[in-house]
């Protein structure tokens, strides 16, 4: 244990003051009122002390009920449903409901709370126009425990008596709200009545300035003393979001591999989006339930692009095309549209050629631990007249190889696409759901779709994964939605993306 002096000499500045108010039982918030402190000042001096043994912080919570924005307002001008009575009262007849409103100045949402309100209790008739009742006149005379609680208020929680009518004010719109405070009591122990009964004035240079350095002033005195073995917070080193980490990371793989990065827009034409991909227009994942639609109507590429796609729509599907639906707005449900129209601008002097993609997309899902309404996508393809299967396969192992997976923990499996043939999917092994987690698609381009692009059937190996899925495992991370979360404790402890 250190010797009494110099704790007495390591004393901050602020440790000194609070010691000179400190009694106990005494909370922070008494201790701050007394110093002429703030709060924070008093909390972080007490932190210190306690540190040193000096006396004990004892932590509880309270509930208080405090006025929120409409409790404010209606503690002035009244509760909507005392105004509505008012109104009627003052033009002693029935009266419509737009009269009302406009006499008791209520808008839509005061006026539906009024209206069933008062119509449930009995306190008016209605009709074309609307009265009051006796009891609606008895009501607006006597003591409203609404009006009576949010004069008392602030209060503790536990001190509310009337717990109907907190629970009624609870379930309408910012007229109270529920705050949880901290108090912090303090108890000295033997370290800190000592500390408290001697003399805290002391002649000490708590900090050094140049000012003091020039002019000798620090000569003959005392500085304050330091604790070097004192605990201190833990620094982090400043990186990037995991997320982007990541992100930055797989660009380099395909870099690496030889690929060029595509660029796209968010906002797409259902016709790149779907039709240049021969999704046929009745296709379910064109609906709502699945597409973000946009107000507004996209801009056609040229009418032959257009015309040769509407060609293998209406020959293969055999149905009738619609420029109109084709038009439609919607934000990408895919970056396969960035492929689709990377692929359209491809010339004969081209090809061979390979492109990637780390973009948005936006899908209309319900979330849950494996599944995001706005996600990246990792999407690429190989244009080769020399391209096979297995070199799509091979593309894809060796990427998912330098995010850290072993062979035996990725899979192959069969899979339907509308515009690959034939089409693969891949998935991981979940260790903590103990179950496989597909990843996305992938497959040779179907004929339908690289005619009209390419102009002739060359093989184009295409695939679309989803980013999140596929680093979750890296950062231990068993629900893709805590990517997002931005839980700075979780940010600070991520490791850093090594792969």
């Amino acid at each position: 244990m250190k010797k009494f002096d110099e704790v007495l000499e390591s004393l901050h500045p602020l440790e000194r003051r609070v010691l000179k108010h400190i009694k106990n039982n005494l909370t922070a918030e008494d201790i701050a009122v007394v110093s002429n402190m703030k709060e924070i000042e008093v909390m972080r001096a007490l932190q210190w002390l306690e540190s040193k043994d000096a006396l004990e912080l004892k932590q509880t919570q309270i509930e208080t009920i405090e006025l929120d924005k409409n409790g404010s307002i209606y503690l002035k001008e009244g509760f909507p449903e005392k105004r509505f009575l008012k109104a009627l009262l003052e033009f002693s007849k029935p009266i419509t409901l737009d009269k009302i409103r406009e006499l008791a100045k209520l808008d839509k949402d005061e006026t539906s709370i009024s209206l069933g309100y008062l119509k449930r209790n009995n306190f008016i008739k209605l009709g074309r126009e609307i009265s009051i009742t006796s009891e609606g006149e008895k009501y607006f005379t006597s003591n409203n425990s609404n009006e009576e609680l949010l004069k008392d208020l602030p209060k503790v929680k536990n001190e509310i008596k009337n717990l109907e009518t907190l629970n009624d004010l609870q379930k309408r719109k910012e007229i109270i709200k529920l705050n949880t405070k901290k108090i912090f009591t303090v108890k000295l122990k033997e370290l800190g009545i000592k500390l408290s009964s001697s003399k805290l004035n002391l002649d000490l240079i708590d900090s050094l300035t140049p000012e003091i350095i020039k002019t000798d002033s620090w000569k003959n005195k005392k500085f304050r003393r330091y604790d070097v073995s004192a605990s201190t917070g833990t620094s982090y080193a400043a990186k990037r979001h995991m997320v982007s980490q990541a992100t930055n990371n797989i660009r380099k793989v395909w870099l690496d591999m030889g690929f060029k990065e595509m660029p796209g827009n968010i906002v797409e034409s259902s016709f790149w989006n779907f039709d240049a991909l021969f999704t046929p227009q009745d296709h379910p994942a064109r609906e709502m339930h699945d597409t973000f639609f946009v107000e507004g109507t996209a801009k056609l590429p040229d009418k032959k692009l257009v015309n040769k796609v509407k060609k293998e729509h209406e020959s293969k599907w055999n149905y009738k095309w619609d420029e109109k639906v084709a038009k439609e707005k919607i934000i990408r449900t895919h970056t396969t549209v960035v492929s689709a129209k990377t692929l359209a601008k491809l010339k004969e002097a081209d090809i061979p050629s390979k492109f990637f993609s780390v973009s948005k997309v936006f899908r209309n899902e319900a979330l849950d631990w494996s599944h995001l309404f706005e996600l990246i996508q990792v999407e690429g393809f190989v244009v080769d007249p020399n391209a096979t299967f297995k070199d799509l396969m091979g593309y894809l192992k060796q990427f998912y190889k330098k995010l850290g997976y072993g062979e035996d923990q990725i899979r192959f499996r069969p899979g339907y696409f509308p515009y690959v043939e034939p089409g693969l999917e891949i998935d991981v092994f979940h260790p903590v759901k103990k179950k496989w987690v597909e990843l996305g698609g992938a497959g040779i381009l179907r004929p339908e779709v690289v005619v009209p692009l390419l102009g002739k059937n060359i093989p184009v190996l295409a695939w679309g994964q989803g980013l999140e899925r596929g680093i979750s495992q890296y950062y231990n991370i068993t629900d893709i939605r805590d990517l997002y979360k931005n839980d700075l404790k979780q940010l600070r402890e991520s490791k850093i993306w090594l792969n």
